[in-house]
């Protein structure tokens, strides 16, 4: 795990680089390589690597503030997208490369895929739902 010192998200949320939106426990920033327009992140201004580390004033804040993200997207952007992925990759198992928690706004548009059935199932290949044809 990293600590404060060597945190990107740390120093960013130091200088108030890079980020669009926050409050007392959160910031907001673009995601620097983004899988949509109007991808983003949401940060905790703690330093904690796994969701589990988040106290509970934080747990009961975090979708609040994302919520509120989430509608300045839409209010952004040219194209307004249709849904979003909400997703955390808790851990370097799951696909974690920034050792700073960090819960990811992706929006979605209509087409944006072929079939979107399934949504982050699809992250394994044999996912029997999301290939179902019915």
């Amino acid at each position: 795990m990293s600590n404060t010192t060597d945190c990107v998200f740390c120093k960013e949320i130091g200088t108030g680089e890079n980020f669009f939106a926050d409050d007392s426990l959160f910031s907001a920033r673009k995601d620097q390589f983004p899988v949509s327009p109007g991808h983003a992140e949401i940060i905790p201004k703690r330093h904690i690597q796994y969701f589990d580390e988040l106290t509970d004033e934080e747990l009961s804040h975090i979708l609040i503030f994302a919520k509120e993200v989430m509608q300045q997207i839409r209010d952004e952007l040219p194209t307004k997208p249709d849904a979003f992925n909400i997703a955390i990759n808790d851990g370097p198992e799951a696909g974690q490369t920034v050792f700073h928690l960090h819960l990811h706004l992706i929006p979605r548009y209509k087409g944006d895929v072929e079939n979107p059935k399934g949504g982050i199932r699809r992250i394994f290949p044999n996912d029997e739902y999301s290939n179902r044809k019915a």
